[in-house]
């Protein structure tokens, strides 16, 4: 009770300090539900970008209300992932696929021959099998473990902050841990990579989840092997699969074996259009229709 009277005291002053009188209310997280009835707003915008009471060591029924709560009374709802969007549009017509955009361009620098390697990357030798990205409780470093001791002549290159403890697959050889790199830094570590990876669990959360990693990865033109995840599946044509461990050993065999020139240039070519800014000047257009329909309901 206590939060929730600061959290909307805190938003109006904040409001007030703004000079704001007309207020769209946008959320991207269902946490701040009560909101809608604390803050008088012209508009409503839930942009949901992962099933949030899938997280771990969250309060599931309170997520899990709120999330439900802010897709009824929403004037729209965007969603980043097929299986999200499933869902809430059976509750909320008013609903929009809106996957996550990318840099492509700056991941393109991976493929430029004077797109300096990190020094950390340098002399691993070939293959390198690489990961950036957070490593959290999703994170399958059972299946990054068992990869490592199957074959002790590559390079596994892990790039991120690491949520949970990752002594064990530190103790493996062939196992580097790079820790967090600034954001502008990946495409030079990317270079490194001979294949990205992209080990989770197969969990509610990833299965509902869509990884901006997906396209930075296809952006960087490097051969990528995922578990199975709806999101995978539509780039199923440029990503490879894998159902289980040894089919996922097996992918990045093949990987380093047979790609191409070609096929690289199909994966820099696939995300290519998907800019950031094309993905807010869609969804800006979006939102203007959604408040003219509500202004035109209301006269």
């Amino acid at each position: 009770s206590l939060n929730r009277w600061f959290g909307s005291w805190a938003v109006r002053r904040a409001m007030r300090a703004a000079g704001i009188k007309r207020a769209i209310l946008w959320f991207v997280v269902p946490h701040p539900a009560f909101l809608l009835d604390a803050i008088a707003s012209e508009l409503v915008v839930y942009y949901c970008i992962d099933d949030y009471a899938a997280h771990p060591g969250v309060d599931i029924d309170r997520i899990t209300a709120c999330d439900g709560m802010l897709t009824r009374r929403a004037d729209h709802v965007f969603v980043a992932s097929s299986v999200l969007f499933a869902a809430k549009r059976a509750i909320n017509p008013a609903t929009t696929l809106s996957p996550h955009g990318v840099d492509a361009a700056m991941f393109a620098r991976a493929q430029h021959v004077d797109t300096p390697i990190p020094a950390a990357a340098q002399g691993l030798g070939k293959p390198v099998i690489g990961y950036f990205g957070l490593i959290g409780e999703w994170t399958d470093l059972d299946l990054i473990v068992w990869l490592a001791e199957q074959r002790p002549q590559w390079k596994f290159l892990l790039i991120g902050h690491a949520k949970v403890d990752v002594a064990r697959i530190a103790r493996v050889a062939n196992v580097l841990m790079a820790g967090p790199q600034p954001y502008e830094s990946l495409p030079g570590w990317a270079k490194a990579f001979d294949v990205a990876i992209m080990p989770y669990r197969q969990n509610r959360w990833v299965q509902g989840s869509n990884p901006l990693k997906l396209r930075e990865y296809l952006a960087t033109g490097k051969p990528v092997v995922s578990v199975p995840m709806p999101e995978a599946e539509r780039f199923r044509h440029l990503v490879s699969v894998a159902p289980d461990r040894e089919a996922f050993l097996a992918a990045i065999e093949r990987a380093l074996n047979e790609d191409t020139v070609a096929r690289r240039d199909e994966r820099l070519a696939a995300v290519r259009e998907m800019s950031w800014d094309y993905r807010v000047s869609e969804t800006i257009k979006v939102v203007h229709d959604a408040f003219r329909n509500r202004a035109a309901r209301k006269s």
